[in-house]
């Protein structure tokens, strides 16, 4: 109820993240119902017109920010050209922007750098395919959120380094 009179606000009022802040701070059971509305409302975020889909991220990145909510909620969010819309990654620009003006760019950093929240959110930052990665990487950058992506950009180079030298091992292998 409290997410859905947020998102019909004409702006976004952090009275609403406030109280979720509350209810999940005072009863486990409030936490988990918020993190269960979150995959339910970013897997169909696809339904909801802009201004309700920026009240409700921002409403989501208030209590990431403020750890109401667990952040392995993230899992649920792939990042790469097949699994987003443009909807998803609307939704995830303004929950990020949100969360990094709460936080401060450098504890974002660092809080995805934590091992549970690493884990939680592999598919926002794949390495599994280079075409992924660079989706990821642009996506990230674009927004600009471009520090969380160093990691990718290193694996890349090295992919591209060890693709170099397996042609050249297969050149002077081959080669009269």
């Amino acid at each position: 109820m409290v997410i859905e009179c947020c998102s019909q606000e004409r702006s976004y009022s952090t009275f609403y993240g406030l109280v979720g802040e509350r209810f999940s701070k005072l009863n486990r059971v409030w936490t988990d119902a918020l993190e269960q509305a979150f995959s339910n409302y970013y897997t169909t975020i696809h339904r909801y017109e802009t201004n309700r889909l920026r009240n409700i991220a921002r409403f989501f990145g208030h209590m990431l920010a403020t750890d109401a909510i667990s952040w392995v909620v993230l899992e649920c969010v792939k990042i790469n050209e097949d699994d987003t819309t443009s909807s998803s990654r609307i939704f995830m620009k303004i929950l990020m922007t949100e969360i990094m003006e709460s936080m401060g760019l450098k504890a974002l950093a660092e809080r995805f750098k934590d091992e549970q929240v690493r884990q939680a959110s592999k598919d926002m930052f794949p390495m599994d395919n280079p075409k992924n990665t660079r989706f990821s990487i642009n996506y990230f950058t674009s927004i600009g959120l471009g520090i969380l992506t160093e990691e990718m950009r290193e694996y890349l180079k090295v992919r591209q380094v060890y693709k170099l030298e397996i042609l050249w091992w297969l050149t002077c292998l081959f080669s009269p």
